[in-house]
């Protein structure tokens, strides 16, 4: 019976340690940092041509800016830079805080992606974005949308 338990005690250790990898898989830290234009939304320059950047969890814009003392100032720097596929004007709102990672830049040793809804006018269907403040990347535009002028 003693070995049951101890067993079954291993096998959970076992199994919650393999819950601790990230599954993040477009995080670099040797990433360039992100620069504030005048209009106080960060500068971005290049374009994604990959559809799972920011649309999928696994892929999520890392938008780490200094720190993360303000949980959204980095996400309004971010999405008030972009526009809708044509130019148009976005609105953007937090739906939810999801997918739990491991991270040193948290005093928790965790972080959460939060997932923002997109919508302009004439689109048909809102876009969800998954959006890191906890984690450097290079910074693009999603594939679909544009920069703001």
């Amino acid at each position: 019976m003693k070995k049951s338990i101890l067993f079954i005690a291993l096998l959970i250790g076992i199994t919650s340690c393999s819950s601790t990898q990230s599954t993040l898989k477009n995080t670099d830290d040797k990433a360039p940092n992100l620069t504030l234009s005048k209009d106080n939304t960060f500068v971005i320059t290049e374009y994604s041509k990959d559809k799972k950047y920011g649309y999928d969890k696994d892929y999520p814009i890392n938008i780490f800016f200094n720190n993360t003392e303000n949980e959204t100032i980095n996400q309004g720097r971010f999405l008030n830079a972009l526009a809708g596929p044509k130019g148009e004007n976005i609105t953007f709102s937090k739906l939810e805080s999801c997918c739990p990672f491991p991270t040193k830049r948290s005093e928790l040793g965790a972080g959460f992606l939060d997932v923002y809804e997109l919508k302009w006018v004439g689109q048909k269907k809102p876009v969800l974005l998954y959006l890191n403040i906890y984690e450097k990347g290079v910074l693009m535009v999603p594939l679909g949308l544009s920069l703001k002028k």
